[in-house]
């Protein structure tokens, strides 16, 4: 293989009346290595592939997928095809993806860049920035209306992150989330970081709510609120968003439960911890710089926020609440009714629209697909079921019927006729007696036949 510089001076040679064995002998080179030079047979710098591409076969998926989507990460895009049999690294695969000239051109994505930026030093265990993530288009299965509520907290030395879905972003539904983040990274830095969150600050001021103090006493932490439209003030968050966004909702299926969503957010959060980092010039991932955060350990119970959700009773006398079904009394089905419990307790109430409590259960495990009944409730419903049978016979849908007297009645009235009297139902047609007198207004006429 001749070098860029050999390759010129071949060429050189040749234009200057060389022959190839001179040329050959000149550089220290095979005849038929000048001679394929020579010819264009073979490019310096670049090697001769010495078998099959092992991407060719994969090649008319990639096409397809990122025809389908020319924003789709190269990365998201790798882990599709390493489980259909793929086994080049993450390197070769993009070099493939340049040389079959397999991404798209999006022109409205070249926009301005090299903005100035600063790196911002965190020690460990010092921060966690938190941020929603509204996820767009989810699975109709769900219920979640237009957008899906994700939180993401990412530890900001490490680049830890863990994400939680939620069914709302009210307070209530932040602290459950905030706490469920919370054990999946394994404990509470001293920081907790938050955009302009209006259940966590005030919005104008930024200033913590009187609500949110107390969840921030409850799990030892400081709350800081970045300065407003400093979105980069916590970019390892937002570059966990992007993360999560590209790399899981993406190319979530239409059939996929939360429960199943939640799963396998879990494990693409858990793969990126392998991400390998280089500090201070030494070669380590991301797990071994999360090992190394000084977490304390969050409180054994989450903080107790209530939630009052707003439900509909089925004909059964059932309410629905996560995953699992609970019974009221009979005689309010259809109503509407509110599903209180606090976090972290073990029983809930189902309170009506006036606030009277109707009924007081233990909770089941989210998603289990249970029914709670109370025994009262089930005895109840079976007298009020029962009651309303009755034991006179059925309909005979078969018997003949003819229109009574009241609705012939009233039929005559609808067509201008008496109602009653025996010339209610004789309807006399002139018609043919004036046909007759037209007939008989001149007399037959006989002429005699005279031969």
């Amino acid at each position: 293989m001749l070098t860029l510089e050999e390759d010129v001076e071949a060429q050189a040679l040749r234009a200057q009346g060389w022959s190839v064995s001179a040329i050959a002998r000149h550089l220290g080179r095979d005849r038929k290595t000048i001679r394929r030079y020579l010819a264009g047979d073979v490019v310096p710098g670049r090697r001769r592939p010495t078998g099959p591409d092992p991407f060719e076969p994969f090649v008319a998926y990639c096409r397809a997928r990122l025809a389908d989507d020319p924003h789709l990460w190269a990365a998201t895009l790798l882990d599709e095809i390493a489980e259909l049999g793929y086994q080049g690294g993450y390197s070769t695969f993009t070099r493939a993806l340049r040389r079959y000239q397999l991404r798209p051109h999006c022109e409205p994505c070249r926009v301005a860049r090299g903005r100035d930026v600063a790196i911002i030093t965190h020690p460990p265990g010092e921060e966690t920035q938190w941020d929603w993530l509204e996820l767009p288009d989810p699975p109709v299965s769900w219920g979640a209306g237009k957008q899906a509520h994700l939180l993401v907290g990412a530890l900001a030395h490490s680049s830890k992150w863990r994400g939680v879905l939620a069914d709302a972003e009210d307070f209530p539904h932040l602290v459950e989330a905030l706490d469920a983040v919370v054990r999946r990274l394994g404990g509470v830095t001293q920081v907790w970081r938050f955009d302009r969150m209006a259940t966590v600050c005030h919005p104008a001021s930024g200033r913590i709510t009187a609500a949110f103090a107390q969840v921030a006493k409850h799990y030892g932490v400081r709350s800081v609120t970045c300065p407003p439209r400093r979105g980069n003030r916590k970019g390892v968050v937002e570059k966990a968003n992007h993360s999560a966004a590209q790399r899981w909702w993406r190319t979530l299926g239409d059939d996929v439960t939360i429960d199943e969503a939640q799963a396998g957010l879990d494990r693409l959060a858990t793969k990126l911890d392998s991400r390998r980092r280089v500090i201070d010039g030494e070669r380590t991932t991301v797990a071994a710089l999360a090992a190394a955060e000084r977490l304390h350990a969050p409180p054994l119970v989450a903080f107790p926020a209530e939630f009052d959700l707003g439900r509909i009773v089925t004909p059964q006398a059932l309410v629905s609440f996560r995953g699992n079904a609970y019974s009221v009394p009979p005689g309010l089905g259809g109503a509407q009714v509110q599903v209180r419990h606090r976090l972290g307790a073990d029983m809930l109430r189902i309170v009506t629209e006036g606030g009277a409590t109707v009924a007081v259960h233990s909770r089941a495990p989210d998603g289990a697909g249970r029914v709670i009944r109370d025994d009262g409730h089930v005895i109840a419903l079976e007298h009020a079921a029962m009651g309303a049978f009755s034991h006179e016979r059925p309909c005979t849908h078969k018997t003949r019927r003819p229109p009574s007297a009241a609705a012939l009645a009233e039929a005559a009235r609808l067509r201008g006729l008496p109602a009653t009297g025996p010339a209610a139902h004789v309807v006399i047609d002139l018609a043919t007696y004036a046909a007759t007198a037209a007939k008989l207004g001149s007399a037959p006429t006989y002429e005699s036949e005279e031969d």
